[in-house]
């Protein structure tokens, strides 16, 4: 992934040492790198393990990996309130949201006849406050509609590295943070409210239906940006597509269903299934287009 870091985002809010616990750091590699998919299953067990509830936490943790090539590694940072970080990671995060902004704030208007507010992304480490309730690294990356934030712990990041070897592509990380601004441009364009308001009314097979057209709207939303990002900029790689499909399809519910408890259940789905999320992913990245997203009234197969 070729990225202009010096482009830096004025709406990320470094927290990290001000909670409690690990002040750890996201290793960055310098180049394209392979995606190992027993990575992202042991990764999907950690989530499922802890329950996070993913109409709390809408995000809820797009666990991507691969890479290789050099590392760079985060320093212990002070905790800051606003302005882009110091420390080459924290950078590169600031550096993909700035993307996301320009991207965003031209296509919103132009595809959707909507302005684009850009959220506010905020690093913190091992624990933090939101307005969707405490946040917490074993969550994941998660889009908070409540305060309109993104909320990321590079530290899980390190965690996964220490403890199962982990190393993050560049464009898998981009891909994650890409992924939480879809959740977000879906609260912009009112999607996320009429969820919520139809989900109070429903059951939890029907609710989780509806959820999981939200997490593959957010994919495509993703794939959306990746494209005009490509277009305009000339971000991408050979390679970062074929990583990340690896990714949208490692990731699916019933391939961690059946590594955590032996067999899918599809009415528990909460984020789409292995094909579903390849679809979507690449329906946004081949189109472009917002029009090209509407999981709602299309068949999510």
């Amino acid at each position: 992934m070729r990225l202009d870091e010096s482009d830096q985002s004025e709406n990320l809010e470094d927290l990290r040492g001000s909670g409690g616990g690990f002040g750890g750091g996201l290793p960055i590699p310098g180049g394209r790198g392979g995606l190992g998919i027993g990575t992202i299953i042991v990764l999907g067990l950690i989530g499922y393990a802890f329950g996070i509830d993913p109409r709390v936490l809408i995000g809820g943790a797009e666990l991507l990996s691969g890479g290789d090539g050099q590392v760079i590694q985060q320093t212990q940072e002070q905790p800051r309130s606003s302005g882009p970080p110091t420390d080459e990671s924290g950078r590169f995060i600031s550096a993909v949201l700035a993307n996301t902004e320009k991207v965003w704030s031209d296509v919103l208007p132009q595809q959707a006849g909507k302005s684009y507010p850009p959220p506010k992304l905020v690093l913190y480490s091992g624990e933090t406050s939101t307005a969707c309730g405490p946040g917490q690294r074993t969550a994941g990356p998660f889009y908070c509609p409540l305060d309109q934030k993104v909320y990321l712990d590079l530290g899980f990041f390190d965690d996964m590295q220490r403890r199962f070897g982990v190393k993050m592509g560049r464009f898998a990380i981009a891909y994650v943070v890409a992924h939480e601004i879809g959740h977000h441009i879906q609260n912009v364009i009112g999607t996320l409210p009429k969820v919520e308001a139809a989900q109070k009314r429903l059951g939890d097979r029907d609710s989780n239906g509806l959820q999981v057209r939200v997490e593959l709207q957010a994919d495509c939303f993703a794939g959306v940006w990746a494209a005009n990002a490509d277009q305009r900029f000339k971000i991408l790689e050979q390679g970062d597509v074929e990583d990340a499909l690896k990714a949208a399809s490692a990731v699916g519910d019933d391939t961690l269903q059946k590594e955590t408890q032996g067999y899918v259940v599809p009415d528990s789905f909460t984020h789409g299934s292995s094909a579903q999320r390849t679809r979507w992913f690449s329906n946004g990245l081949k189109s472009g287009q917002i029009s090209a997203c509407n999981t709602f009234n299309a068949n999510p197969l």
